[in-house]
This record gives structure tokens, C-alpha cells and sequence, in this order.
């Protein structure tokens, strides 16, 4: 598609978010069974009902401009999508997956304010008044959900997921304890038995007498 006017760039970057929601809507199921803490997992499935709308929200966009929404693929979406399964098939514990959901969720939701925020700029430098306000929608919902993340981070999950490292440093230091205890009995029970020690006491003696 060749960008010769600023109406071929939105469309062009209105493709773009297409295909990125309609990836979500198959990534964030996988998000939200991965996800060990129910208030995440909630926000997560809210957001896929969000993620919806925003497709017909895009679909109702496509049908004004009379144009076809399909045609372009996401690369930066693909991307981070993959990304964010790998993290879920990684071994370890619960709490720490969970922070990073959050952190694969909160870099697709700054790829989309960002992607949204361009294209509500070139539509309404265009006067697609009706158009700019169908794209705030959902640029909201994806403000809304950056920031629901962040709370359930700050607020529960990197809590948690620090909560273990405390756990960690705990055990091992009782480790480091219980190897140094029996190190220095033996230490103690050495020097006692150590028959240099028991004659410099006797030549000492006998000097004094």
C-alpha cells in the first residue's frame, strides 16, 4: 500500500490495530488460565471483553471509511505476543509468573495507547470527527487497563513475588548458620585435643617453677 496521503497512513495504521486486537483476542485467554491471582486473572478476562469491542469498534471504523480492515499484519503485536507465551511456558513459582503477565500485559498496552494516540491524531487533523471519538473509546479502556495493572503490581503480585526472595535469602542464610556450626566444634574440639598446645602450657610451666 503506497503512503502517499495522510488518509492512506491511518488506514495503514488502522490495519495495524486491527490485527494487533484480533491477536490479543487469542493470546489473553492463554494470560488469564496462566494467571495464579484471581484479581489479575478477573482484569485480565475484562480486558478480552474490552479487546472485543475494540474489534467492532474497528470493523464499524472500516465500514464509514468503506474500506476493508484486512489486507496488513501486526509485526510488533506478533512479537510481543510470542514473547508472552514463552514467559508462560517457563518453570517456577506462581507469583512470580504472575508479575511477569503483568509485565508482557502492561508492554502491549503501551504499544496500543501509543498506536491508538497516532491515529486519533491523523483523524482528526482530517475532521473524522466520528471516527476520533469511536478510537478515544477504546484508547481510554487501554489507559484504564495500564493502570489496573499497575496497582495489582505494586499492590499484590511483585509483593508476592518479592515475598519468595525473602523466603530464598531466609533459607540459605540458615544453611550458611548450620555449615558454620559444626565447622567450628571442630575447630574448638582440635585446639583442645592438639598436643603442641598441651606441651607450650608444660614448658611454660616449667619456666615459672
Amino acid at each position: 500500500m503506497a503512503l502517499n496521503t495522510l488518509h492512506d497512513l491511518m488506514i495503514a495504521e488502522l490495519k495495524d490495530l486491527y490485527s494487533a486486537e484480533k491477536q490479543l483476542v487469542s493470546a489473553l485467554p492463554k494470560m488469564a488460565k496462566a494467571a495464579g491471582n484471581e484479581n489479575l486473572k478477573q482484569a485480565i478476562t475484562l480486558h478480552l471483553e474490552q479487546t472485543k469491542g475494540q474489534v467492532a469498534r474497528l470493523e464499524e471504523i472500516f465500514g464509514m471509511l468503506d474500506t476493508s480492515p484486512r489486507g496488513k499484519k501486526c509485526k510488533a503485536m506478533e512479537g510481543l505476543c510470542e514473547e508472552g507465551a514463552e514467559m508462560l511456558e517457563e518453570e517456577g513459582e506462581d507469583q512470580v509468573r504472575d508479575a511477569g503477565i503483568i509485565a508482557a500485559a502492561q508492554r502491549v498496552e503501551h504499544y496500543e495507547i501509543a498506536a491508538y494516540g497516532s491515529t486519533i491524531a491523523f483523524a482528526r487533523q482530517m475532521g473524522h470527527d466520528e471516527i476520533v471519538t469511536l478510537l478515544e473509546q477504546s484508547l481510554e479502556e487501554e489507559k484504564a487497563t495500564d493502570v489496573l495493572l499497575s496497582e495489582l503490581a505494586v499492590n499484590e503480585v511483585n509483593v508476592a513475588a518479592n515475598e519468595l526472595s525473602g523466603d530464598d535469602e531466609d533459607m540459605a542464610d540458615e544453611e550458611d548458620e548450620s555449615e558454620d556450626a559444626p565447622a567450628a566444634a571442630t575447630s574448638s574440639r582440635s585446639k583442645a585435643k592438639s598436643p603442641v598446645n598441651a606441651g607450650t602450657k608444660r614448658s611454660a610451666s616449667a619456666k615459672r617453677k
